[in-house]
């Protein structure tokens, strides 16, 4: 597919009949390992420098590269209009299925599946008023993007292909990561609420000010017939203003942030710019700087593994988005937590002590729960 807008009342995604599918192969078997890794790195980097033309079909583009007689590395890129994290597994696993078919030499399954068209038309059932309603109440009063006052200033941000990303992450211990999900089960809430009030803490006492920042949902709605296994885009952001009451305890603050969620989430529907638009926030600047994505999507761990003739190994996943700050948070038995940043806003030093303020405050959240919050250390 290809995406058209110039002239058009609304955008328009066009599904081709015929694509020549861009594969780049390589062989890099005369150089030894560590020259492989180091190669691949800078690959990387080019390949996510290079951008995506939205209006140049298709939207993704494969690289084979082989490192040994039976082993390769291979670098699948997308943009992200075209699906999410949650079709990765999905998508996957029907490659292996036909794979395996056409090297066995027989035909290839057929895989039942519900069209993208499907929630889309959904999409248009929802009401957009009620939203507007919503996002008006939930809005009103803010009037700028809360300042990441530990940055350098918008003004130095170039082209989005020209921004030099970089990310660095940080491991929560086994305990660390227990004790949080403990505290969570004990007290009703959810990991995510957690991580939610733990980085609206940090943006408060880094900015002085109310928090706003941007929240990833599904997007996937259950009365939606099929919706588990329908492979599209279906992620949305919203944004999520946080009211800091510094006397409130933690755990009773926390309590209300998932209540906030929970009504947040019945007009998860409304497109962000829509959203954008019904807010004070002036036209032309944005609603927020730094967005939180915590992946909880169901990312089958059989993928790495053996399915029938291919082994995968090694599987990273990483994305790009055009906020000057974007939060990961990959759950597991240790808590990741990554920053990607736009390193001509922020220096590398101040997200190592961004990172480390940032579980400090999720330390203090699982072994206080009735501090207040003034009180939780940094």
């Amino acid at each position: 597919t290809s995406i058209v807008w110039e002239g058009l009342r609304e955008p328009l995604q066009i599904v081709h009949t015929r694509v020549a599918l861009p594969i780049e192969q390589d062989d890099w078997r005369d150089l030894s390992r560590e020259v492989q890794e180091t190669r691949l790195k800078v690959f990387l980097k080019t390949n996510r420098k290079s951008g995506v033309d939205l209006s140049k079909e298709p939207l993704l583009r494969l690289a084979l590269i082989r490192i040994s007689e039976r082993a390769h590395f291979f670098v699948w890129s997308h943009h992200h209009i075209l699906l999410d994290g949650w079709c990765v597994s999905l998508l996957l696993k029907e490659v292996f299925s036909r794979y395996e078919a056409l090297r066995r030499g027989e035909r290839e399954p057929s895989v039942p599946s519900h069209p993208y068209r499907n929630h889309i038309a959904w999409l248009r059932r929802q009401d957009l008023a009620a939203a507007e309603c919503y996002w008006r109440a939930s809005l009103a009063g803010f009037t700028a993007p809360t300042p990441l006052a530990v940055n350098r200033g918008a003004e130095s941000t170039q082209d989005m292909n020209d921004v030099d990303y970089a990310e660095q992450s940080l491991l929560l211990s086994a305990a660390g990561t227990s004790a949080l999900s403990a505290f969570a089960q004990r007290h009703q809430l959810t990991l995510n609420t957690l991580i939610q009030g733990a980085w609206a803490l940090l943006l408060s006492r880094y900015s002085g000010e109310e928090v706003l920042f941007g929240v990833t949902v599904s997007g996937r709605p259950a009365d939606l017939p099929g919706v588990e296994t329908m492979i599209g885009l279906f992620l949305n952001t919203l944004p999520l203003r946080v009211r800091i009451g510094t006397e409130a305890p933690v755990r009773e603050w926390l309590q209300a942030l998932l209540a906030q969620n929970i009504e947040m989430r019945e007009y998860e529907y409304a497109p962000l710019l829509q959203i954008q638009g019904w807010s004070e926030v002036p036209r032309g600047q944005p609603l927020f700087e730094s967005l939180l994505v915590f992946e909880n999507y169901p990312m089958d761990q059989e993928l790495s593994g053996t399915h029938g003739s291919l082994t995968m190994s090694d599987v990273a996943i990483g994305s790009q988005t055009h906020y000057p700050l974007t939060v990961d948070v990959n759950p597991g038995t240790e808590l990741r937590l990554s920053l990607w940043y736009d390193r001509c806003r922020f220096d590398n030093g101040t997200i190592r002590r961004m990172l480390s303020h940032f579980e400090k405050l999720l330390e203090g959240i699982a072994v206080h729960p009735e501090a207040r919050l003034s009180d939780l250390p940094m």
